[in-house]
């Protein structure tokens, strides 16, 4: 292609007025390079630069900046929205301070009104709307009525409480909460020893691990009998049932007699029954569901075979035989004694007498006798603080979650359980079931979030009741409390200097208005003196009494109209 091809533009042929402007020189330069012939096969074309539409570019921009702006909008009018609602909340506790009774406290749109002029009223709302409607703002309190009760109240008991914990010594740990939140709290999150505190924690998870319907089982094996007599040993076989009990066994002789208990006399009837008259062996206690631990070896002087154990997996009447009057050191062997006595009471002679040992799978089980549910058996625990009760489960515990009846098994279920509620155990210790070692340790906190945690079990209605039952049926006689408050008492070595001696109380105080959760335990030499833990107590209990101090429900709940 030559240049005679190319059609000449406007700037080529001199025509038209967008000529740029050259000086004389450089003009006539150009004349005569036009005269001039371009190398063939080269072509020079000068094209116009590609503009891009803007349009695009314009709407991306505008789809990052409104919802920008809306964002910022709202969030200008949210926080706005909480000022304001600060600011009602504010109101609502100064017009508590006044709202007592029956006292009515008016504002341009609401009225609360005491509960006995409530009574009877037509009409408390002040303004009229459409029927059926609400005569409440959409954001006033009143629509969350029970949130904002919930925060009054524990304002008020918030401050109810300080001068209490306040005044606490370094040797007392106390916590308290509303419905889970945590109002008040002195050395909440130190360990302390907790006495029988632990058993919320034993009970808690006996209940979780074997179920409130699980039952114990006692059995008695026999060999066949011929014309009425037994040639071999007959066997009682335990089954982890801590409440076994001979019919005419003076347990209400004790300072807090056994109930929900289960009769040894069904199995010695059972013998009867099938026409034995003379054993020639011996009859042998079998207590080998559970390791052979009868006590703790961290437990005080003086605790063991007095305030618990001996105890196995067979225990009749605590290891108590009638007649004599102390403990047996084999509580295999004096189950096995105790049934001896009732065999011969219905005429059936033991040449052997009685002794402890693994019963023998060829004799076969000619009847068994059923405890009470474990929740029956949890409420005896926790009522008359039962140790060897509690020392039981545990092993039960550990037997049915690794197939060892070993209190270090039972422990290890009891620390998974507190894990699996997330309660924290920093600074938890647990070396029984009980609460009488002096290894154990357990922060304020650690028992509130316990308490927390069954408030809707077995556990809280098997406490003992404040001037009532149980530990607690001497204490609280003349506070508003009285029949209200249900808790666990702790008590560990009374009148000693090292350890110092031990006294707990934790429970609720329940309400309408909301629950109350508390922890007090007192690590002090004479901490257990009847005095000095009934001064904290019944000051705890004033402060407690005056619950719920804020408004409820009705006086807060949305206003509807007539």
């Amino acid at each position: 292609m030559t240049m005679d091809d190319v059609e000449p533009n406007e700037h080529e042929s001199g025509e038209g007025d967008d000529r740029h402007p050259f000086d004389e020189a450089s003009g006539a330069a150009d004349e005569e390079q036009t005269d001039l012939e371009a190398p063939e096969g080269r072509i020079e074309i000068v094209a116009e630069p590609v503009r891009y539409r803007r349009g695009p570019v314009y709407a991306l921009l505008a789809i990052a900046v409104i919802p920008a702006a809306v964002l910022f909008g709202v969030y200008r009018w949210s926080d706005s929205e909480a000022d304001r609602y600060e600011a009602e909340l504010d109101r609502l506790e100064a017009e508590l301070l006044v709202v007592t009774g029956s006292t009515t406290t008016s504002t341009s749109t609401t009225t609360i009104v005491g509960d006995d002029e409530a009574e009877g009223a037509d009409d408390p709302v002040t303004d009229e709307s459409p029927d059926g409607e609400l005569d409440t703002d959409l954001l006033s309190y009143r629509r969350t009525p029970g949130a904002i009760a919930s925060l009054a109240n524990a304002r008020s008991l918030a401050a109810n409480l300080s001068d209490f914990s306040d005044r606490l010594g370094p040797g007392v740990c106390f916590s308290a909460s509303l419905d889970g939140i945590r109002v008040s709290a002195h050395g909440s999150s130190i360990p302390f020893t907790p006495g029988s505190v632990q058993k919320l924690i034993t009970a808690a998870v006996a209940l979780a691990v074997l179920g409130p319907d699980h039952v114990f089982e006692t059995s008695i094996a026999v060999p066949p009998a011929f014309d009425g007599v037994v040639e071999g040993d007959v066997y009682l076989i335990g089954g982890g049932d801590p409440l076994l009990t001979s019919d005419d066994f003076p347990i209400a002789d004790d300072s807090r007699p056994a109930f929900h208990t289960t009769s040894l006399d069904e199995l010695a009837d059972a013998v009867a029954d099938a026409a034995v008259t003379r054993i020639r062996g011996t009859v042998i206690g079998d207590g080998t569901r559970y390791d052979d631990e009868f006590s703790v070896d961290s437990w005080a002087s003086g605790v063991a075979g007095v305030d618990a154990g001996p105890y196995d997996a067979l225990l009749v009447n605590d290891a108590r035989v009638l007649g004599r009057g102390r403990r047996e050191s084999d509580p295999n062997a004096a189950a096995a004694r105790e049934f001896v006595r009732l065999l011969t009471e219905r005429g059936v002679r033991v040449d052997g007498g009685w002794g402890s040992g693994s019963r023998s799978t060829l004799v076969p089980i000619i009847g068994t006798v059923e405890s009470a549910p474990v929740d029956d058996i949890v409420e005896e625990m926790l009522v008359n603080s039962d140790n060897n009760t509690a020392e039981m489960l545990l092993k039960e515990v550990g037997l049915a979650t690794s197939g060892e009846g070993t209190r270090a098994a039972g422990l290890a279920a009891a620390n998974e359980w507190l894990t699996a509620q997330g309660i924290s155990t920093l600074g938890v210790e647990l070396a029984d079931g009980s609460g009488l070692s002096n290894d154990n340790a357990l922060t304020c906190d650690a028992v509130v979030s316990v308490l927390q945690a069954v408030e809707e079990d077995r556990v809280t209605s098997s406490l003992p009741i404040a001037g009532r039952t149980g530990t607690l049926d001497d204490e609280f006689l003349d506070s508003p409390l009285a029949g209200v408050l249900r808790g666990k008492t702790g008590t560990l070595n009374v009148g000693s200097v090292e350890p110092p001696a031990v006294k707990a109380l934790a429970g609720y105080v329940p309400d309408p208005a909301g629950t109350i959760e508390f922890a007090l335990i007192s690590n002090t030499p004479g901490a257990a003196s009847e005095q000095v833990y009934r001064a904290l107590w019944n000051a705890l209990a004033d402060r407690l009494a005056t619950h719920p101090a804020g408004p409820g429900l009705d006086e807060l709940g949305p206003l509807s109209a007539r």
